[in-house]
């Protein structure tokens, strides 16, 4: 398979508000608005994440054959590698940012999950060496 975009990743959330993805993505995670179709959709781009925000009025927001829509809140989700998770955390509770849990430690870090506007989960990691 060949990707036309190159080193470009490219995720697709689905989000209930389009705008407040935006919002949200540039305002606390340092994305670039490449370009927006609102109230359906937004392209944001962070080095070489390419994240599109497609809300209901999407093509991807459209119903399937067996009839299920697509929606935001699963559990597959974006993971930055953050240098003092604490220090993340802090910045974003004082923002308003809603978190699902509280900072746990496992084997190859420290984590903790937060939401997007969405409910889209959003995990910070610090690796254990850092």
């Amino acid at each position: 398979m060949s990707i036309a975009s190159g080193d470009m990743v490219c995720v697709r959330y689905m989000v209930d508000d389009v705008q407040a993805a935006v919002d949200f993505y540039t305002t606390h995670f340092g994305f670039t608005v490449n370009m927006t179709a609102l109230p359906a959709f937004a392209d944001v781009t962070r080095g070489h994440l390419r994240l599109l925000l497609a809300g209901p009025k999407s093509s991807a927001g459209r119903a399937m054959p067996d009839g299920r829509k697509p929606g935001p809140g699963g559990w597959n989700r974006l993971h930055f590698i953050v240098d003092d998770i604490g220090a993340e955390v802090e910045r974003l509770r004082e923002a308003g940012v809603t978190f699902r849990n509280d900072i746990i430690k496992g084997p190859g870090g420290r984590q903790i999950l937060l939401d997007d506007p969405s409910g889209n989960p959003v995990e910070l990691f610090q690796p254990a060496d850092a």
